[in-house]
């Protein structure tokens, strides 16, 4: 049985910050449509299993694109926030041979489950919405004979952010060139030989990142060879009841969710210690230690750790985890690799 989908509930008394910033999304949308930007859709990698699949996507207001399609165009990171969604919008789901209505909601997002034929592997499904061109969106349906997935944050682990140094985060997020960006030695690396060790195995990357900047994310993820798979990420902005979104929050809630809809999986968990990885993933091994094969830590630098607030980490095997469960900490994916296939898990 797929899980079930959330409903879309009215909230009939929204935080103020949400009734400011939908008033001014109305006042500029009303201007934007007469001059001819119309709703366009955002696909997003989403995944499931035989039989469902979660699909995502967000609906946002463009121009019309008079651009010379197949042109690399550098992106700077600040351009990914300046986007205004369609709200309440209609969008048709086609997925495995069903036809699906879903509604945008007040951020343009689409978050929910669907039903259909699908068989293990990569698959797509067919978006549209009224005056837009279709779009497709890959979904990672996993093999129910899955024992073996991998969860990676993405900010210092993956990619090299900065993130305990809020000016250079802010540098590296909103204006630096997406092609500027470092990749982790040797992460790439150690991911591809895990998938390797592990067939069948999915991979998600799983960040406290806005999902506007997603396309940015999966293009250097490709770029840089890392394994294919869903981003997990947040909306940006005021929430219906809180000026700003939880990244905690949303990173408790995707693991607990991932654990009811693959019992049968046990993740290897990959992150760093310059944010609250460890203190997270301890959470989740405590509540759920037959969904943990073992967690992985890329260690920062004495400097960094010390800029993030805490103390650095000794190498090797760490005692911070639950009783029973494997808990690694290394600098980069090479060191990694080599005390995963110590403790027998690849």
């Amino acid at each position: 049985m797929p899980p079930t989908p959330a409903g879309q509930l009215a909230v009939p008394n929204l935080h103020r910050a949400a009734r400011i910033e939908d008033a001014l999304h109305q006042l500029v949308e009303r201007r934007l449509r007469r001059t001819g930007w119309q709703a366009n859709i955002i696909a997003y990698a989403g995944y499931g299993a035989p039989g469902w699949a979660r699909v995502l996507c967000r609906v946002l207001l463009g121009r019309p694109d008079t651009r010379q399609r197949g042109r690399l165009e550098k992106v700077r990171g600040w351009r990914s926030f300046t986007t205004l969604p369609a709200k309440h919008v209609k969008v048709t789901i086609e997925a495995g041979g069903v036809t699906h209505e879903a509604h945008a909601d007040r951020s343009g997002f689409v978050d929910t489950i669907v039903e259909g034929d699908f068989t293990p592997g990569w698959s797509s499904v067919r978006l549209s919405v009224a005056d837009a061109e279709p779009a497709e969106a890959l979904v990672r349906i996993l093999d129910p004979e899955v024992r073996f997935g991998i969860i990676s944050d993405i900010d210092d682990t993956v990619m090299v952010t900065a993130l305990p140094r809020p000016l250079l985060a802010a540098w590296n997020t909103f204006v630096l060139d997406e092609h500027a960006r470092a990749a982790v030695p040797g992460m790439a690396v150690l991911y591809e030989r895990l998938a390797t060790a592990h067939p069948g195995a999915p991979v998600f990357y799983l960040s406290t990142g806005a999902w506007n900047v997603a396309p940015t994310l999966t293009r250097f993820l490709s770029r840089h060879l890392y394994p294919a798979g869903p981003l997990l990420l947040t909306d940006w902005g005021p929430t219906a009841d809180r000026w700003f979104r939880s990244g905690r929050e949303h990173k408790r809630a995707t693991l607990a969710r991932l654990a009811r809809e693959f019992p049968e999986v046990r993740w290897l968990l990959i992150g760093d210690d310059g944010q609250h990885d460890q203190e997270i993933y301890r959470e989740f091994a405590a509540a759920h230690p037959d969904n943990v094969a073992g967690v992985a830590i890329r260690r920062l630098s004495p400097t960094q750790s010390v800029l993030a607030g805490s103390l650095p980490a000794p190498a090797g095997q760490s005692s911070s985890g639950p009783v029973g469960q494997k808990w690694l900490s290394a600098p980069d994916g090479a060191g990694l690799w080599k005390l995963l296939r110590d403790a027998g898990l690849v």
